[in-house]
């Protein structure tokens, strides 16, 4: 049953009366507010006044039949999902109806009731992704939108750059279930080459990466956002049950090499692209150049997740592995661009390393601790960008 189910309210038109009463008495009993109709014309004039966020609607009715009710709320009420209920005999009416955008059907009489319940949560949940798609998309498109511009006056205004690639970013920190995200970058210039990403896919899964463009500035910004959108036209082929190349990190890497090759600017990246399983607290992940890689600890103690492989950008033919990793019931894992390098005071690569993994147990879970315990002034400008991402289980 979904939740906060006594905010959900369903209109049903219906005009057998003795079916109406039954499955809005049932609805009611199982947590949703109901409200009814006896034919399509009464069905319409109570949807402008109920708001209902689902319809159930018979398909032959008197007066304004259920296909003309499903046009007129497909048309005018499009948030709202529909489920038409029809006669064993009227299946091409049915078909119909599924064509005009009905989220599902049911025939009569139906014999259980909880089939009527399992088909209002399953289009409630297919539709409540939908606005979760559309606005992420809006989001999206007005965030270019507005890169786009500041790009073009850069030199003039470089500060505006920044604020508008910080909102590409996502929202800091963000919880799925017992999993928490949180990141903080320290760009070198104006705009950065860094950029981080988590955003849920479906209702299990929460795909999360970081990525390190080389150079600075404007050109390197740019790659962030070719990052954004690739991420956002992958979630939407998801969304829209075309392919599921986003839960599959070697796959989401190839299609990133093929883009930033197809660019022509010259520009590479390094990635760490994963996949949580929040449903079987399971990581699926690929790496392409990142470095240092990302810290996993748990039980107090740390170690560097494995991996490797070329960074995207680079050659034509390109091939990922892809690590899969229970996880403890408990963990962190503290991911760093390479900029983290650059302030630490050892001579050489290994040693910061090995300082990297003795001290991150040390820290705790907020950005600010991280970056004081490296000593890092999120104020100071650095030679290169400089980015953080912990994931948290709680």
């Amino acid at each position: 049953m979904p939740s906060s189910t006594a905010l959900v309210k369903v209109l049903i038109i219906d005009d057998d009366e003795n079916v109406r009463h039954s499955i809005a008495s049932y609805l009611r009993d199982s947590g949703y507010q109901t409200c009814e109709a006896a034919d399509g014309e009464e069905g319409l004039a109570t949807m402008a006044i109920e708001k209902p966020e689902l319809v159930l609607c018979d398909l032959r009715m008197p007066k304004l039949d259920g296909i003309n009710v499903l046009k007129v709320i497909a048309d005018a009420y499009s948030h709202v999902p529909i489920i038409v209920i029809s006669g064993a005999g009227v299946m091409s009416d049915v078909v119909e109806a599924l064509r005009l955008g009905a989220s599902d059907y049911l025939i009569k009489p139906i014999l259980d009731l909880e089939v009527l319940v399992h088909a209002i949560e399953r289009s409630l949940e297919r539709f409540s992704l939908r606005r979760e798609n559309l606005k992420y998309r809006h989001q999206l498109e007005q965030a270019n939108s507005e890169l786009k511009t500041n790009l073009a006056v850069l030199e003039q205004d470089h500060q505006a750059g920044l604020q508008v690639q910080m909102k590409m970013l996502p929202v800091s920190p963000m919880q799925k279930s017992a999993y928490i995200f949180h990141h903080q970058i320290v760009p070198s210039v104006y705009l950065s080459g860094d950029f981080v990403e988590y955003v849920t896919v479906g209702p299990d899964h929460v795909v999360f990466f970081m990525a390190d463009v080389s150079g600075h500035g404007a050109s390197s910004a740019f790659v962030t956002v070719l990052m954004k959108n690739l991420t956002a036209r992958m979630r939407s082929d998801y969304n829209r049950q075309k392919d599921d190349d986003i839960l599959h990190p070697a796959e989401f890497l190839v299609h990133a090499n093929d883009e930033l090759l197809g660019t022509g600017i010259g520009k590479h990246a390094t990635i760490f692209y994963a996949v949580l399983d929040t449903q079987n607290n399971r990581l699926t992940y690929s790496v392409a150049g990142a470095l240092p890689v990302p810290i996993l600890i748990a039980n107090g103690e740390a170690r560097y997740l494995e991996g490797q492989g070329a960074p995207v950008g680079l050659f034509e033919e390109t091939n990922y592995q892809e690590i899969v990793v229970d996880l403890p019931d408990k963990f962190r894992i503290m991911m760093f661009s390479d900029g983290i390098l650059e302030v630490l005071e050892q001579e050489s690569l290994a040693k910061k390393e090995a300082f990297l993994l003795s001290e991150a147990p040390k820290m705790k879970a907020d950005i600010e601790s991280v970056f004081n315990g490296f000593n890092v002034d999120e104020n100071e400008q650095y030679p290169d960008d400089i980015a953080l991402l912990i994931v948290d289980k709680i």
